[in-house]
């Protein structure tokens, strides 16, 4: 399989696992809309949740990659990009595709904990919490890593409200929050 072809069949996975989820999609669907054979399909990647895989990974690849540039177009100074993560979010928020997090979806249909798509849907948390952590040692806050664990907790909370009501400006009242949290980190 050509790597373009290798592209598309992984980014019709990941359409299809965002709309529909992991476990509802299958294996048929995926190659339906794809156009790729099944055997090609198995070649490259011997199970589903191999594939799976691919999709998170390369779905963290992009994200954290957007993100950052996102953040950095919005603000300067580290306390200002911990800030516009939120704004960041709550335009993402706002996109006529948004379904919520496929990292969340992935941790709740793989619950298992030492599952392999379960640890990749961790390792894009801890790779947003790792982000949080160093612009908070950057902006000089007494405990960089509490505060990045408490300003994830409002993204995923922000994240999980708008997916359950559909409604954007949790991203807006997580911010508010943040920035409660991050004046009082400096006392």
């Amino acid at each position: 399989m050509t790597s373009t072809r290798r592209d598309h069949l992984v980014g019709t996975a990941e359409r299809l696992f965002q709309q529909n989820g992991y476990r509802a999609t299958g294996i048929d669907r995926i190659l339906a809309e794809s156009g790729v054979a099944k055997m090609t399909l198995y070649k490259h990647f011997p199970s589903k949740d191999d594939l799976v895989l691919a999709v998170l990974r390369g779905r963290c690849a992009r994200w954290r990659n957007w993100m950052e540039k996102a953040v950095a177009r919005r603000a300067t100074t580290p306390r200002d990009k911990l800030l516009a993560v939120f704004d960041v979010f709550e335009e993402w928020f706002a996109t006529p595709d948004f379904a919520g997090c496929m990292f969340l979806k992935a941790s709740s249909e793989y619950s298992l904990l030492d599952d392999p798509v379960h640890r990749a849907a961790a390792e894009y948390h801890r790779d947003i919490l790792a982000y949080l952590r160093q612009l908070a040692a950057e902006a000089g806050v007494r405990r960089p890593a509490q505060l990045a664990r408490q300003l994830m907790l409002l993204l995923i909370g922000a994240v999980a409200i708008t997916q359950v009501n559909g409604q954007v400006g949790a991203g807006l009242q997580a911010r508010e929050a943040a920035n409660v949290l991050l004046g009082a980190a400096f006392d």
